[in-house]
């Protein structure tokens, strides 16, 4: 099972997000922030995580860059708990319990964009507002000779 991490290939993350995500964090879409926005709410360097950013599951910030890694299903366990919370934390969420179906599909639909692709294979998001909601597009960089593992390390969400 795969699923992405945040790559960072320079410091331009920390200069463009509000809250850049941390180098080797799990990484989803993060879609479901903009659900509800306008042309309005599209604006400074909330425009750039809109435009871009992938939504790091440990510390809520964005990643222009992920790669694809394997994830233990433990891993996945974890992190599921961790968004259902953000949703609780942020969302409004009546409980964990309510949040996490909502949670493990927004981590299921990674992983299954994830498990389409090779280890070390570096993924783009784009989104565009439309009349029917948020667009979502996604690029594929194949993987080089090089692995990600030198960028993104195998850790525990708990540290």
């Amino acid at each position: 099972m795969n699923l992405a991490r945040a790559v960072h290939f320079d410091e331009s993350d920390t200069f463009v997000f509000a809250t850049p995500a941390r180098t080797g964090e799990w990484c989803i879409s993060g879609g479901f922030e903009f659900s509800n926005w306008t042309e309005a709410d599209v604006t400074g360097k909330a425009r750039q995580a809109f435009a871009n950013g992938w939504f790091g599951l440990e510390t809520g910030g964005r990643v222009t860059f992920v790669g694809v890694m394997q994830i233990e299903p433990s891993e996945v366990a974890a992190l599921t708990d961790l968004l259902a919370q953000h949703f609780v934390t942020y969302y409004g969420a009546p409980s964990v319990e309510a949040a996490r179906p909502v949670a493990q599909e927004e981590i299921a639909q990674m992983v299954e964009l994830c498990d389409d692709h090779d280890q070390n294979t570096i993924l783009t998001v784009s989104r565009e507002l439309t009349e029917a909601g948020v667009r979502e597009a996604y690029r594929v960089i194949q993987p080089q000779d090089a692995g990600l593992d030198q960028f993104a390390v195998h850790g525990s969400v708990d540290e």
